[in-house]
């Protein structure tokens, strides 16, 4: 965060840029799982990111409260969002009839 602009920046194993994305909120953990990126912010939006190309892939979803840890299962079906009031919420990863 460099006054009041929050970015996300990609580079490669040794050290090229490979590009960066804007952010409108503030980052409070991420997970690296597979070619995903999943965030939560100050703001409590949970968000998944392509890890190549750094656009979102879907929607962020709204928590109402700042995240304050992320957790991804190792089977990647359910993210876990540790929520400032002390709640955990499971969302479930895949379409409607997976989950």
């Amino acid at each position: 965060s460099i006054q009041d602009k929050n970015a996300l920046h990609l580079y490669s194993v040794n050290g090229k840029y490979l590009g960066s994305e804007t952010l409108k909120e503030e980052v409070s953990d991420m997970c690296v799982t597979g070619e995903y990126i999943v965030m939560g912010s100050l703001q409590g939006f949970l968000s998944i990111r392509d890890l190549y190309s750094l656009s979102l892939s879907t929607s962020p979803l709204a928590m109402r409260l700042p995240i304050h840890c992320i957790s991804v299962t190792k089977e990647y079906s359910h993210i876990l969002v540790g929520l400032e009031d002390g709640k955990l919420i499971i969302v479930g990863v895949g379409k409607p009839a997976e989950v």
